[in-house]
């Protein structure tokens, strides 16, 4: 077996006939002299430990069971002590000598050979050993790489909650309304994101957003649309404008056919009136003050960073003191249960027509609730987002 020398695991030979190691070194030494092999010997088992501290890299040691001072029984479990896992050892012991070589598998050897050594059969055992820890090494260095991004997964989704808004009530000097909003990702980050901010002292916007695709990719895309949306409603634009000059810059940098579905409304406190643009996404609903729900109409547009240069459309709607608008991403809508069902609008719709006069936070909660009794235990397929905003008038 081929390892570079930089990593080439060392082979400790434990053994107190003097005569061995030349014996090795001769009937190795095309092995030797190419690099396959390197060769550490030792003549007890506590001389065996001291090599094991003078060469960190040994990897594979080749032990007798009988020898002075420590013998390899003693010395395997020594070994076992370690917890060395990237050590394996191969017992020699005189044929027929089961006793001892049960006691050293049980000890933790894995593999042994029988005295007169065949070379012949411990070239094959070297090779087979060397593998194993080849594999294991690799098994490793694989585990320690999903480790690694497993930390920097948390980071990410530290990181992308930290950005969305998560103090509620938001503003608890304004009384003429509330505002609530979630969000729980399918995996640890997540391509749904919402907001909200006073553009001026009587026009609040919000949004909800879902991008395409899931994971890093789909997370870098969601902050940087929740960071234009905002930047650009905040100059004050009126909503189809504000779409329109977000979709070409998302145009100029999308990658990889992202794209991202927005609702976008602004909210006037003295009026009641809502302006909106809806580039994708999901309608969301109304819910009247006498509790009927009411879908909020369609304004057509495609999805925000296709299609450059397109124009949106601004729709109105009149609120009344009491109604309450909910968005949601698809994530609610699209959740199955463990029979292959969909939650669907439908029994949305119904839901809604039951929370009225709940709170907006209590009506997030009653929808996640349901959902998540609907899925009966099913995994969450898609992230899940919901924001729902109150009008007292």
């Amino acid at each position: 077996m081929s390892i570079e020398t930089g990593n080439r695991v060392k082979i400790m030979v434990v053994d107190d006939e003097v005569d061995l190691e030349p014996l090795i070194r001769q009937k190795f030494r095309r092995q030797i002299r190419n690099e396959e092999y390197d060769f550490v010997f030792a003549h007890n088992g506590l001389e065996a430990l001291s090599k094991l501290i003078e060469y960190p890299n040994i990897g594979l040691i080749l032990s007798d069971i009988n020898m002075p001072e420590m013998d390899g029984l003693t010395l395997l479990l020594k070994l076992k002590e370690l917890k060395n896992p990237a050590l394996k050892t191969v017992v020699v012991s005189a044929y027929g000598d089961m006793d001892n070589i049960r006691t050293a598998m049980n000890r933790g050897a894995f593999d042994f050979l029988t005295k007169p050594i065949n070379f012949e059969d411990l070239e094959i055992t070297i090779n087979k050993t060397l593998e194993e820890l080849e594999l294991q090494r690799k098994s490793m260095m694989e585990h320690d790489q999903l480790v690694s991004i497993q930390q920097d997964l948390n980071v990410a989704r530290e990181i992308q909650l930290g950005i969305l808004p998560k103090t509620f009530p938001p503003f608890p000097n304004r009384t003429e309304f509330d505002i609530y909003a979630s969000m729980t990702a399918a995996k640890e980050v997540g391509g749904d994101f919402f907001d909200f901010f006073m553009i001026n002292n009587d026009s609040l916007g919000f949004v909800i957003g879902d991008v395409s695709g899931k994971g890093i990719p789909a997370a870098i895309f969601m902050a940087v649309s929740r960071t234009l949306i905002r930047a650009t409603g905040l100059k004050g634009l009126g909503a189809g404008e504000c779409m329109q000059y977000v979709n070409n810059l998302l145009c100029n940098e999308s990658v990889s056919s992202m794209f991202v579905t927005v609702f976008y409304g602004i909210m006037n406190m003295k009026t009641g009136v809502l302006e909106y643009a809806n580039a994708g996404h999901n309608p969301p609903y109304i819910i009247k003050a006498d509790g009927k729900v009411e879908k909020v109409e369609s304004t057509g547009n495609v999805v925000l960073g296709c299609l450059e240069d397109m124009e949106y459309t601004t729709m109105k709607v009149q609120m009344s003191p009491q109604d309450c608008i909910v968005l949601y991403t698809d994530g609610v809508t699209e959740a199955f249960n463990r029979g292959g069902e969909e939650y669907g609008d439908r029994r949305l719709e119904s839901l809604l027509g039951t929370l009225g006069q709940k709170s907006v936070e209590n009506i997030i909660t009653a929808i996640a609730d349901d959902v998540a009794a609907f899925a009966e235990g099913a995994a969450q397929s898609d992230d899940i987002t919901m924001l729902s905003m109150k009008y007292f008038g």
